[in-house]
């Protein structure tokens, strides 16, 4: 199981094309993704089975819930899923208009 995400320019739809994607930590940030209390902040909503979308200002909200995230971030492989995690989340709330969809397994 893993999460990738994907960010765009605008509300993703059938032919949006990606501005950028995270695709080399998506088992790690499942994992420390599924720690979380389901439903609970912005993080705990992201679906691990289905896709997720943030707007820009889901995304800076959820830059605030980063550090409790990265506390649970126990492997190597869970720790650079959260920092570039932060990274998409900062390049998101950025940029007005821009949306990331996190894509579940």
């Amino acid at each position: 199981m893993g999460v990738e995400i994907l960010l765009y320019t605008e509300r993703p739809n059938r032919r949006s094309r990606p501005l950028r994607g995270s695709y080399g930590h998506g088992a790690g940030l499942a994992a420390v993704l599924s720690k979380l209390p389901c439903g609970q902040g912005r993080l705990g909503r992201i679906d691990l089975y289905r896709d997720t979308a943030f707007n820009e200002q889901d995304a800076d909200a959820a830059r605030a819930e980063v550090p409790a995230l990265a506390v649970l971030a126990t492997t190597r492989g869970e720790q650079d899923a959260v920092r570039d995690l932060d990274l998409m989340l900062a390049d998101c709330a950025a940029t007005a208009g821009s949306w990331l969809l996190f894509v579940g397994d």
